[in-house]
């Protein structure tokens, strides 16, 4: 029996990957137009990076991390999620010491162990944003304007931008001890992780997604009503400027997110083609993480996507899955002439393959069939005197010769045709 893929994970290949390498070059090209710049972080750290910033009592950490020892009995995770890491490079670095704004931007793997489902599962893929050293509202918005202007400039359509305020050290203990009382009141409606949290973290018992948890909680107190002055005022000039930049978004109370880190600021971009879990993205604004690194007071705003849930968005009819690649045939005794026109083609930036293989020119061409090829050239050693290849275009069924010198040319043409 074949060993297959851990559940949870899978292979991606030709044609899906079309749409993988479409939304990170799209990415990477809005990205930089934003000023922001690449950072790639190792794939495991200490677990304490992602215990003391994601906090003790997420499920992340509660359930969901790849934890192991090394050979020297260090406690390894591979990564959840990467604020924390990024968070990390930032102090081992001492980019702060640069001054300015500091703009980093990450796209790769993370592992989480939960059940997989549609767009989501152990290994997936997230491209993150995280601004370091501004407090300034309009971090905020623009922060989520950038992401919306990557959704729509690759063609996505059918989103929604939820937002909420989550306070801050001043406001959220009042809020906390209100919802305390509340959920105590409920206790007995909440499933058994909630009945947990009422202590230890209430506020994720409002992102809880159990459906009886969610109808128990229809009349928990609303934050927006214990904000504080500065809160409520950080709060509206986001509103301000989402509205100056065209977002549209919608107050969602409920919205608290599954990290611990968030402060004021937090959103969620939500499909209505995704079913129930219809989140492609979240994040929001945590002044107190670096800080509680060990590093100076820095307020930071981040978000990541998850790529895996974003390309089952992306339409077929927008890519061209077409095999473009030029096939060249070898008649008798010719691999040398072959490879020196396909080095021709591949100077300029055509795709080719020399079937060394083909044991005629019929089998060949049942390959080329095969793999849904079109073009096909056939050189042998009369064509190499004459210095021409002969062309097939096996979806018109037609044919002709092309001197060696104009091939780059004559088949950009017959390829952009």
């Amino acid at each position: 029996m074949p060993v297959k893929t851990v559940k949870g994970t899978r292979d991606i290949f030709y044609p899906d990957i079309e749409k993988w390498k479409f939304f990170e070059e799209k990415a990477r090209e809005i990205l930089k137009t934003y000023n922001f710049k690449e950072i790639i972080t190792p794939i495991f750290e200490y677990t304490e990076v992602f215990a003391r910033g994601i906090g003790e009592d997420t499920d992340i950490v509660h359930k969901e991390m790849y934890t192991f020892k090394d050979r020297k009995g260090r406690s390894i995770t591979l990564r959840p999620e990467n604020t924390a890491s990024v968070v990390r490079a930032y102090l081992e670095h001492k980019m702060y010491a640069e001054g300015g704004i500091k703009r980093l931007f990450y796209i790769g793997p993370m592992f989480r162990y939960e059940r997989p489902q549609k767009g989501r599962y152990r290994q997936f893929f997230q491209l993150g944003v995280e601004v370091f050293g501004s407090k300034n509202p309009f971090i905020d918005a623009e922060t989520i304007e950038l992401v919306i202007n990557i959704l729509e400039k690759v063609g996505l359509k059918g989103l929604s931008v939820n937002i909420n305020s989550l306070g801050c050290e001043k406001c959220r203990p009042v809020y906390r001890e209100n919802l305390q009382k509340f959920l105590k009141g409920i206790k007995e409606k909440l499933c058994e992780d909630c009945k947990r949290r009422i202590d230890t973290n209430p506020l994720r018992v409002l992102d809880c997604k159990v459906p009886s948890c969610k109808e128990a909680l229809k009349d928990a107190p609303n934050i927006q009503q214990s904000l504080c002055e500065d809160c409520k005022e950080h709060q509206a000039k986001v509103f301000h400027y989402l509205e100056t930049m065209g977002v549209k978004y919608e107050v969602e109370p409920n919205l608290v997110r599954g990290l611990d880190y968030y402060t004021r600021t937090v959103f969620e971009v939500v499909s209505d083609n995704l079913g129930s879990q219809n989140a492609i993205l979240g994040g929001g604004r945590y002044d107190n993480l670096v800080k509680e690194f060990g590093g100076p007071d820095t307020p930071a705003f981040g978000w990541a996507l998850g790529i895996d849930r974003l390309v089952l968005l992306l339409e077929d009819k927008n890519f061209d899955f077409a095999n473009k690649t030029i096939y060249i045939v070898p008649a008798g005794n010719s691999i040398d002439y072959c490879f020196q026109t396909a080095k021709i083609l591949r100077e300029n930036g055509l795709a080719s393959e020399v079937m060394a293989d083909s044991k005629s020119l019929k089998k060949a061409l049942n390959s080329v069939n095969k793999q849904r090829g079109r073009f096909v050239l056939i050189a042998g050693e009369s064509e190499r005197e004459k210095g021409i290849v002969i062309f097939k275009d096996m979806e018109n069924k037609t044919q002709r010769e092309i001197k060696l010198e104009n091939i780059a040319k004559e088949l950009k043409d017959e390829i952009d045709k």
